[in-house]
């Protein structure tokens, strides 16, 4: 009868065991140091060879040379336990045995010494589906058990096991086996059978596998059975539903040319071909993912689960992006991914999903849009990839400039010629916030003295140190400046009018003006730092009211 290649190649030994080596040192240094524990929980993803180190611990504690780390694969211990047949190697599965009742029936065998070998080796598989009764019904048992008995719990969910009985055994946690050593083993694999596969083909059966050694060899015998000893990447990546890079760099070209119609195309012929849309948005978040490794540490990591041709082509795309491109794109598939699970209308899901990262890729930072505000060209697409974006500092001498153009010089004799000159002087010096509250101003000159007069939210502007030194300069003198509010002048003018004529409603108080703690408001808010920054990153700028929020 016909034998599976992950059974057939099993391994029967420490030495055939790949990928976990913190687990074969350990417990050959334990078996040769006598040192054997009664309890284990062997914990890891499937495929990662937990029920195969317990047999192969088995064999080394009761081989007839034993124990050794090394058993002889020759006595007939060593050959009844790797067939399955030992009588005093038992195999639980718990899933089928979960019950106190299974859990007593095992407790009482545990009193009886092992018919022929030196251990009676209990190897309790899904050991995590135990009930609580029955792990309680266990739990004396295993905390003291007879000097002959060794219990083997194996498991992919440790955080299952209570840890009453957790704490009663020694845990080893066994690791997802790297890429590059289940392809080495593929292909020896192959050698051993025949099979012509390139290193195409054993990545895409890796792949398949996801860091479990018995999953790749599952892919692999049933790669065989379809397409032969011959094996191509395409007919394998058909067989097992996987993507080509060809197909997932098609979304990237769409994705660079901002081709929302081409996304849409990719859909339809996904569905057309028969494809799981879900299978492909996750294949999908894992080729963002590894596009934005690639982008970080590029070509020839082993953060990538891919071959040496592979990465080459990942690298070649992910330069065409940005990093938070590819953030952005990673975290949108997956949350995609996550709504396809329970959509009624996975395909409306999909298209919408990926017309959201055509839109993605279209987001300016803040400083590319304060940049463009001096032009009235609209933005043209952010370059890929994207290159240092340069701080707002840099760019706030040109946001300023923009709004307030300089007026043309004037002679000192013509009137307003002290305003066009300040005005001009504020501008060439970049205080854009100052030259715009001496644009909205009347500006009168006795003598040594300056008097403005500007509506009141420009007051602070107009206090500023920067202003008396910009006149000094013009003037080659100290001038003091006299501030007046427009506003004070024209309630004064109202006020006089009123009283000369007044109207039906002068007496009620719907036309008054802020009184003097709204004033005091309005000072303070217009003074604080992060006001003045926004006022100045956006010229011309009013602050119509202030309002107090405790109020």
């Amino acid at each position: 009868m016909y034998q599976v290649i992950a059974r057939k190649y099993r391994p029967q030994t420490f030495s055939e065991l790949i990928g976990q080596e913190h687990v074969r040192s350990t417990l050959s240094n334990a078996i040769t140091q006598n040192r054997i524990a009664h309890g284990y929980i062997f914990s890891g993803q499937r495929g990662t060879g937990k029920t195969t180190v317990a047999r192969i611990l088995a064999r080394c504690l009761n081989c007839e040379k034993g124990p050794t780390p090394e058993p002889c694969a020759q006595c007939a211990t060593c050959r009844e336990i790797a067939s399955g047949s030992s009588v005093d190697v038992i195999e639980i599965d718990a899933a089928s045995n979960r019950g106190i009742n299974e859990m007593r029936e095992l407790r009482e065998n545990v009193r009886y010494r092992p018919a022929r070998d030196r251990f009676k080796v209990f190897i309790i598989d899904e050991a995590h589906q135990i009930t609580s009764e029955a792990f309680n019904a266990l739990l004396k048992t295993l905390e003291e058990p007879p000097d002959w008995v060794a219990f083997i719990l194996c498991t992919t969910e440790a955080h299952k096991i209570p840890t009453t009985i957790a704490s009663r055994c020694q845990q080893f946690s066994f690791r997802s086996v790297e890429f590059s050593e289940v392809i080495t083993r593929m292909q020896w694999i192959c050698a051993q059978e025949g099979i012509t596969a390139g290193e195409e083909v054993l990545a895409v059966l890796a792949q398949a596998g996801e860091g479990s050694v018995r999953d790749s060899l599952s892919a692999l015998d049933q790669a065989i059975a379809c397409c032969g000893s011959d094996l191509k990447a395409a007919d394998v990546r058909q067989l097992l539903g996987l993507f080509s890079l060809d197909m997932m760099g098609e979304v990237a070209q769409a994705l660079e040319a901002a081709d929302s119609r081409r996304m849409l195309e990719l859909v339809q012929e996904l569905e057309r071909n028969g494809h799981h849309l879900q299978h492909f948005c996750r294949e999908l978040a894992r080729y963002f993912r590894n596009l934005l490794v690639a982008r970080l540490v590029g070509g020839g990591s082993r953060l990538i689960a891919a071959s040496a041709a592979e990465q080459a082509r990942l690298v070649e795309t992910a330069g065409k992006f940005s990093e938070p491109d590819l953030t952005r794109y990673l975290r949108l598939t997956l949350d995609l991914y996550k709504e396809l699970q329970y959509s009624l209308q996975p395909r409306l899901h999909l298209e919408l999903g990926l017309l959201r990262l055509i839109h993605a890729g279209r987001i300016h930072s803040i400083e590319e849009m304060l940049s463009g505000m001096g032009s009235t060209d609209p933005l043209p697409p952010s370059p890929r990839p994207t290159t240092q974006r340069p701080p707002v500092q840099a760019i706030r001498p040109s946001v300023r400039t923009a709004p307030s153009p300089p007026p043309p010089p004037a002679s000192p004799g013509e009137p307003g010629s002290l305003k066009r000159r300040l005005h001009a002087s504020l501008v060439e010096a970049g205080l854009a916030f100052i030259a715009d509250a001496v644009e909205h101003s009347e500006i009168a000159e006795a003598g040594a003295e300056v008097r403005f007069t500007a509506p009141r939210e420009f007051a602070l502007a107009l206090k500023s140190g920067d202003l008396k030194t910009t006149l000094a300069k013009l003037s080659g003198r100290n001038m003091k400046i006299t501030l007046v509010s427009a506003e004070t002048e024209g309630a004064a003018g109202s006020a006089a009018a009123a009283g000369a004529n007044p109207g039906p409603d002068a007496g009620s108080d719907g036309g008054q003006g802020p009184g003097p703690g709204e004033d005091d408001l309005s000072r303070r808010a217009l003074s604080h730092p992060e006001v003045q920054r926004f006022q100045e990153a956006f010229p011309g700028s009013h602050v119509r009211t202030v309002r107090n929020l405790k109020q």
